[in-house]
């Protein structure tokens, strides 16, 4: 007869409860009421840590059925114990400090990745997503064990190591040793009785179970950062379940591109714009507007790059400082015959003096002719030009274009 069930019934389990059944007890609460997971319950930790410490050592276990919890501390005949922290034993556990009691750590399952594909605008304001998964659960109908309890047997066919080793005779003296996978268990050591299967589970231990996270975007979050979900991957028997990880995939923006903290932008402009100041509204990332000014006299020039400061990305944890909203002007230039020739004149006089060319008595005039990028010859041409441009630039010199007149 137990003389207290005390450390029996902090774990919730019967005092006739095996080794098997102490470490699930043992898992399912430390994981539940680890300070990390809940703050408020250390004191129920400290009692699970201590309680398992004791039922899992087969010698103490015994001083405590005999004595109870005054013999263990050192009132009865079984004498005082020293007893480890329990972080230790949590550690110990679930091999975060060490190696566990049956000579290694628990082990964990596989993380599972899931892609979430995020706009500009979520990264910018920020979000929250709920995302539906299918994971395993452990079946709460059998606890894990696939059957009703005792109906899970060692298999006899491969002594529960799930591999099975054959002997086969290649010639004489000579044979080879093959292994593989035990047929009657499936590799998994053990074998449930068919009439004793669990129904909700079919003896596979595990089912599926539908589970909505909600995502949280932060601020100034990038493309390809993860969030994890620690603990909420699938779960197997005797296996700390792994985690969900999300990855952000950003989709591409039809105005802006981000560099870092920075978003990048092209503004197109007229000729007279560039030449004589032009206004320009910019809609940010969250419906706000910008009035993008350049005056009278400050000419923009084709390609050119301006930026506004502190318009760009939120800086991620630092979501009220902000990068740079970065421009980059293209000019568009009026088509050939915009202005009567007889007009030209007067703008020649408004623009600054063209530079005199001398050319000399023996030069050959030629025409310019536009590039008919149909044609295959011309797109071979273009190929040719583009290899001789990189290969002087592999060499260290400039590209160099060269025209040959016929």
């Amino acid at each position: 007869m137990v003389k207290e069930t005390a450390f029996y019934d902090i774990l919730e389990v019967k005092p006739t409860a095996t080794d098997t059944e102490l470490k699930k007890a043992y898992r399912k609460l430390a994981l539940k009421y680890h300070p990390d997971k809940n703050p408020d319950a250390g004191d129920r930790f400290k009692q699970i840590s201590m309680a398992y410490e004791v039922l899992s050592d087969p010698k103490k276990r015994e001083i405590y059925d005999k004595g109870g919890e005054e013999a263990i501390k050192g009132g009865g005949s079984g004498g005082g114990f020293d007893f480890h922290s329990p972080m230790d034993i949590f550690d110990l556990f679930f091999g975060g400090g060490g190696r566990g009691r049956g000579g290694r750590g628990a082990r964990k399952g596989k993380d599972v990745i899931h892609q979430l594909k995020v706009s500009l605008e979520d990264l910018y304001n920020g979000s929250m997503r709920k995302l539906a998964l299918q994971k395993n659960v452990i079946c709460a109908k059998c606890e894990g064990r696939g059957g009703k309890e005792g109906s899970v047997l060692k298999c006899g066919k491969c002594r529960g190591t799930g591999m099975q080793v054959r002997i086969q005779q290649l010639g004489p003296g000579m044979v080879q040793q093959i292994q593989s996978v035990c047929e009657d268990c499936r590799g998994e050591g053990e074998v449930i009785d068919p009439k004793l299967r669990c129904k909700t589970c079919q003896g596979a231990k595990i089912v599926k179970e539908r589970k909505v996270l909600e995502v949280h975007i932060d601020k100034g979050m990038k493309d390809s950062q993860q969030i994890t979900f620690t603990g909420e991957g699938d779960q197997v028997p005797d296996l700390e379940p792994g985690d969900i990880v999300i990855v952000l995939d950003e989709k591409e923006h039809e105005r802006f591109n981000r560099r870092g903290n920075d978003l990048i932008m092209t503004m197109e402009l007229e000729l007279v714009e560039a030449l004589c100041g032009f206004q320009k509204v910019v809609k940010t990332l969250d419906n706000r507007s910008l009035v993008i000014t350049n005056l009278p006299g400050e000419v923009i020039k084709h390609e050119d790059i301006k930026c506004v400061v502190g318009e760009g990305m939120p800086i991620y944890r630092d979501p009220f400082e902000k990068g740079r909203l970065i421009i980059q002007y293209q000019v568009k230039f009026p088509p050939s015959g915009f202005l009567p020739l007889e007009k030209l004149p007067l703008l020649e006089e408004i623009l600054p003096a063209r530079q005199e060319v001398i050319i000399p008595d023996e030069a050959e005039e030629c025409h310019l002719q536009e590039i008919d990028t149909s044609s295959g010859s011309s797109r071979r041409g273009h190929r040719r030009l583009e290899a001789h441009d990189s290969d002087d630039e592999g060499a260290g010199h400039g590209p160099r274009v060269q025209c040959a007149s016929q």
